[in-house]
């Protein structure tokens, strides 16, 4: 029978997320969007007829905070899957709408508590991981972090398990963004998560245990396919904290691309205090939230799309040993700004993150993904997911002993 599904969110990610669910309608039953504000909803609506999609979203108000209301409209709707691209702050109450009424469940990226900033890790230990026993009790499946990263490059790190290496010695995931959006300043997705990555202890996994740095301690130039040579700076982030329980013996790393100008407002912004999450007054009593008011006033990142040009190069330099000799393999994507606008009207940070998790949601109902518990992507078989996500638009490559190759 075809899997009803429900995409929780309408923000830039959803949109993408939207387009390739309509591209690929077939693999599913009824399609759902639901989003707090619905006009949102129904504006990603609009721009899937507006591609000539003949496939019928129908839109939905929704209070995602509230998990009653989250099980409610899964049960209304008959839903078998939901795919969160949502606020990372929605996690823990879209997850147990899930597990209440045993729809599977797909996020991309891990749960943010609105009140903290950058917890001690695990950060998944926090949050999605205290839930493990009740999903597989209720035998929901629960995929973590099923975005790009989280998500594709926790699967390039089991295709290398899986194919090149018998030991994992070391993960180096490197992001680049080398496009352009011609703004002074902006972010490539909500502003409020996107600082909440940088304004706290940076964690890695080394030496068997947690290092903690400074935002922008530590940089290092990468020569990278398309890009060329960037600098990228080492950054907490989500899947070192699931990577590093699968591969304890390896080092776990993270680095983000940042250019000169993005460093330099990010240090006033945070230096005067404006990337704050705690209340402060004005003069005249007000109180707000210093980090909501920049990004009130910053572009919104959906905004960015139509002027974006250039490309990413996402990517995991993988080290280990084969039959006791040594090895490296870079496994990664190039994506395309003015390409992703084309095709679905987003940027393509956007279309990185949205199209993994619908590979997801087809790898779910078509059974292969369906595991009936929670797990994050290195825990399920990579190469199906990998060769899926390049018929959606994300062909993966190889660079090995025998040269760059797509997998």
């Amino acid at each position: 029978m075809a899997k009803n599904v429900l995409i929780i969110g309408a923000g830039g990610i959803a949109q993408v997320t939207a387009h390739k669910i309509a591209q690929n309608a077939s693999e599913f039953g009824a399609l759902h969007i639901a989003s707090r504000t619905q006009s949102k909803a129904d504006d990603i609506i609009a721009s899937l007829r507006a591609k000539g999609h003949q496939a019928e979203f129908t839109s939905h108000p929704l209070d995602a905070m509230d998990t009653a209301a989250v099980a409610a409209l899964i049960r209304k709707l008959g839903i078998d899957i939901v795919i969160n691209v949502g606020s990372a702050f929605v996690n823990m109450t879209v997850l147990e709408g899930c597990i209440e009424t045993g729809a599977a469940y797909i996020d991309t990226a891990i749960h943010e508590d609105p009140a903290k900033v950058c917890e001690t890790p695990p950060w998944y230990g926090n949050y999605e991981w205290k839930r493990r026993e009740a999903a597989e009790k209720a035998g929901v499946t629960a995929i973590l972090g099923a975005g790009f990263d989280p998500g594709v490059v926790n699967a390039y790190a089991r295709l290398a398990e899986d194919e090149y290496f018998d030991t994992v010695r070391s993960i180096d995931i490197v992001d680049i963004n080398a496009g352009s959006h011609g703004r002074y300043f902006a972010t490539n997705f909500d502003p409020e998560i996107n600082f909440r990555e940088f304004t706290g202890t940076v964690y890695s996994w080394q030496k068997g245990a947690w290092q903690e740095n400074k935002m922008f301690e530590v940089g290092r130039e990468w020569d990278l396919p398309v890009v060329g040579k960037q600098t990228a700076y080492l950054s907490g982030h989500d899947e070192v904290h699931s990577l590093s329980a699968r591969y304890p013996q390896a080092d776990v790393r993270f680095w983000m691309g940042f250019g000169a100008h993005y460093i330099n407002v990010f240090t006033v912004l945070q230096s005067l205090g404006l990337l704050s999450e705690q209340p402060v007054k004005t003069a005249e009593g007000l109180e707000v939230v210093p980090l909501k008011v920049v990004k009130a006033v910053l572009p919104d990142p959906a905004s960015l799309a139509p002027d974006y040009t250039g490309k990413t190069c996402i990517g995991d330099v993988v080290k280990g040993t084969k039959d006791g000799k040594p090895g490296e393999v870079f496994i990664y994507n190039v994506a395309d700004h003015k390409e992703a606008f084309e095709e679905v009207g987003s940027q393509g940070i956007s279309y990185t993150a949205g199209v993994p998790p619908v590979a997801a949601a087809i790898l779910v109902a078509r059974g292969t993904w369906d595991v009936k518990k929670m797990a994050n992507v290195e825990e399920l078989p990579a190469r199906p997911f990998l060769e899926l996500l390049g018929e959606l638009g994300l062909p993966t490559r190889v660079i090995d002993a025998t040269g760059d190759h797509p997998i």
